[in-house]
């Protein structure tokens, strides 16, 4: 012990920091509970860099917030730490190990995507996506569907999407005004939704301990969050400024700040909003590369929304920005990236010290109750696209069953559902064995 409050005695610098959030972007596997386990045991339990009432604390609010919790609260944390530089560098490395792989499978994909092996391949990744969606829609609803209020929202916001083809803003909206109405005329229907409570749980002094003031750059001030509000948007704008000549690229900077504020409730909320702007509204890529892309942001590490550097490379490939395919989808991909995460950085960096002055147990809001019990919904909606495509390979929107119903696939979706819902399988090792039953079906069948 005595060598472990030495060494809390010697905050690490920004350097000494480097190497842990650059492991942390090649091992951020799991998804947002994963990725959050693996920061609690790091730095709370291991490195004790900060306590597990101020982790929690921030936990809460960016659980509050649009846009991916973990790198968030990575951000929030190497805040603390080092301020704007720490943030900038954990938020950077923590997405860009999957920023590089997944323009690089992009890039693969589009060279080598008609190889009967390759589409063997995403045959059998296919129904595990769909598996893995369904299996997202039971794990959020168990949890955040507890009366008959919430379920009936849940089932509004599927038929409004999936009959009526309501987009998926209109749908938020429509639940934090029954949320807000809701929660004054029967409030004990909307407060089951609640932050991580604070555990008892001890692991020794920390650097950031319970008590800790918040350093000079962490306290509240006004003129800090103008300061900050002003900055981001200066960024924003410059950046958008420097997009102006190619309505492409404009259109992605201007749609992916949009779903970036509407990531409420976790990346497969937004994914509808992303697969109505890019596939059917801009046609940056199809429904079917829309899934392939999402199978392979399920195994690769950093957040699902990574899916959007994917989206942004194939969309900048099919409407050529630039005359070299490789340049013109690093292009789009970066757009899509950039503007799918700054947002964050301003979440953290200009509402940070408010929430530092303000500390205390955060919960979760009526109208975020009912917008969560919404993305529901909406999820479910997703799951019964994917399925469409996946069971029904042939099929168009005026003939929605033609081309016959492949039944190998409807029973790798079942099996992959069961394996992730009674198993507790990994989603990767989901992904990986029905990858591997879809190549050896590839050459069975050549």
């Amino acid at each position: 012990m005595t060598d472990d409050v030495s060494a809390l005695q010697r905050p690490p610098s920004l350097g000494q920091t480097f190497p842990y959030w650059l492991k942390l972007g090649f091992i951020s596997f799991g998804g947002p509970a994963g990725q959050i386990a693996m920061m609690h045991q790091e730095l709370v339990e291991k490195r004790r860099w900060i306590s597990e009432r101020r982790f929690l604390h921030a936990l809460n609010y960016c659980m509050l917030l649009p846009g991916p919790e973990a790198i968030q609260l990575a951000i929030y944390i190497a805040w603390l730490m080092h301020g704007v530089a720490g943030a900038v560098m954990a938020g950077v490395l923590f997405f860009l190990p999957a920023f590089v792989l997944l323009s690089s499978l992009a890039a693969v994909y589009l060279s080598f995507g008609d190889v009967p092996l390759v589409q063997g391949i995403f045959y059998g990744i296919k129904p595990a996506v769909v598996a893995v969606v369904l299996f997202a829609a039971w794990r959020i609803g168990s949890k955040s569907l507890k009366n008959e209020w919430l379920h009936g929202i849940a089932v509004l916001a599927f038929v409004g999407i999936f009959f009526f083809q309501i987009g998926f803003p209109w749908i938020v909206l429509a639940a934090g005004l029954v949320g807000i109405v809701g929660g004054r005329l029967a409030p004990a229907k909307f407060m089951v939704g609640g932050g991580h409570g604070a555990s008892s749980h001890a692991h020794g002094p920390a650097l950031i301990d319970d008590d800790t003031p918040p350093p000079p750059h962490a306290r509240f001030s006004w003129g800090r969050l103008v300061l900050m509000v002003l900055v981001f948007v200066v960024l924003w704008g410059l950046a958008m400024v420097a997009l102006r000549d190619d309505p492409t690229l404009w259109r992605m900077g201007e749609f992916f700040t949009k779903a970036a504020f509407l990531t409420i409730g976790g990346a497969y909320a937004v994914l509808p909003y992303v697969y109505q702007g890019a596939v059917e509204q801009y046609g940056w890529l199809t429904g079917l590369q829309m899934m392939d892309g999402l199978a392979l942001g399920e195994t690769t590490p950093g957040p699902l929304i990574m899916v959007v550097t994917w989206v942004g490379y194939l969309g900048g490939v099919a409407k050529e920005v630039f005359e070299d395919p490789v340049a013109a989808g690093v292009m789009g991909a970066s757009v899509a990236t950039f503007f799918t995460f700054l947002p964050s950085f301003l979440f953290i960096l200009a509402g940070g010290p408010l929430v530092e002055s303000t500390r205390g147990d955060l919960k979760f809001t009526a109208p975020l109750t009912a917008i969560t019990a919404a993305v529901v919904g909406v999820i479910v909606n997703l799951a019964v696209f994917f399925a469409w495509h996946t069971f029904w390979p042939r099929a168009t929107p005026a003939e929605p069953f033609a081309g016959g119903f492949d039944g190998l696939a409807a029973v790798a979706a079942c099996l992959a559902f069961v394996a992730l819902w009674k198993y507790k399988v990994d989603i990767m090792k989901v992904i990986a064995v029905c990858a591997l039953a879809g190549l050896i079906h590839a050459l069975v069948t050549s």
